[in-house]
């Protein structure tokens, strides 16, 4: 029996990749997957198999436990996809690497380059991070323009544009879809409007137009009745506000120390161990070596090295 309390609760928000990854690894939801991805990548999918529907055990510590979704589509494609609340700095690193891994696992030592497949890193950011006025992004290994001085006229009417098509990274960013306020038109308009919430009108005229997203609508507003689930979605986002919280402080503190360094021993003396303090603060939280390189922009040898003398 649901008690008057547990009826007000506020739904669960797709927002958590701890959500996120509840619903969408689930095989009874499949069909709703499949039409969120058609949705992103506007192609038609006979078949989804998620590759990894289970949630680590140590899903509440965000150093260990990344909550993404890997799913194969029709046997030809591999698509990750990731759902982010915190903006950790490091998109493109990040980003970079997982397709990098996903891609290059595929295969073994003996078996040709010929058997892999095509990977799709789908990132959903809860935050504004490109420099871009889209809030769906797509990009891919793409040509640059010809130098000049370079060019060869081998006869070519129409060039090759990209240098392979077995790689591509889809953003897309929240807030910027918020700030357009859209219709509900599109199936990916409809979703985002799932995800970031809308109106109770609004979402009773997007059920209508799509049974899929009624159906997960349906799945969020039972999961939010349970107290485990409500219990793991809070250690999950407290893991992810300290480490961002971290990262913050390391920050801080550094800028602060070298401000005082900077006076008394020269602004660049200053700013080289402003840096150094930030990175030893962030390796005693286990930090990602690539984010504390990006931070203070020291080196891999430097970092290794303070490393060794904590």
């Amino acid at each position: 029996m649901i008690n008057e309390q547990e009826a007000n609760l506020k739904k669960l928000p797709l927002t958590s990749d701890y959500v996120f990854k509840r619903i969408f690894g689930q095989e009874e939801n499949k069909e709703a997957l499949k039409d969120f991805l058609e949705s992103i990548l506007k192609i038609k999918i006979e078949k989804v198999e998620i590759n990894n529907p289970e949630i680590p055990k140590d899903f509440y510590d965000s150093k260990y436990g990344m909550l993404d979704l890997k799913v194969t589509l029709d046997n030809q494609i591999i698509v990750n996809v990731e759902m982010q609340v915190q903006n950790q700095h490091n998109i493109e690193q990040r980003s970079t690497y997982y397709m990098t891994s996903v891609y290059s696992q595929q295969i073994g030592e003996s078996e040709p380059y010929t058997n892999c497949k095509k990977v799709i890193v789908i990132n959903i950011l809860n935050f504004n991070y490109y420099r871009r006025n889209s809030y769906h992004s797509i990009a891919r290994m793409k040509f640059e323009k010809n130098n000049q001085e370079e060019y060869v006229d081998m006869g070519y009417k129409n060039e090759d544009e990209y240098a392979t098509d077995y790689i591509e990274m889809h953003i897309i960013e929240l807030q910027k879809f918020k700030k357009k306020n859209p219709k509900i038109d599109t199936k990916l308009e409809q979703w985002l409007w799932l995800f970031i919430g809308g109106e109770e009108e609004k979402m009773r005229r997007i059920s209508k137009k799509n049974r899929e997203i009624e159906k997960i609508n349906r799945k969020l507003a039972s999961m939010s009745l349970s107290r485990e689930e409500r219990n793991n979605y809070e250690f999950r986002k407290k893991a992810i506000l300290d480490e961002v919280s971290a990262i913050d402080y390391a920050t801080k503190k550094g800028l602060a120390q070298g401000i005082e360094q900077g006076i008394e021993q020269g602004k660049e003396q200053g700013i080289k161990e402003s840096a150094q303090s930030i990175a030893k603060e962030m390796l005693k939280k286990n930090m990602d070596i690539n984010l504390i390189m990006e931070l203070t922009k020291l080196t891999k040898e430097e970092i290794e090295k303070i490393k060794k003398d904590i």
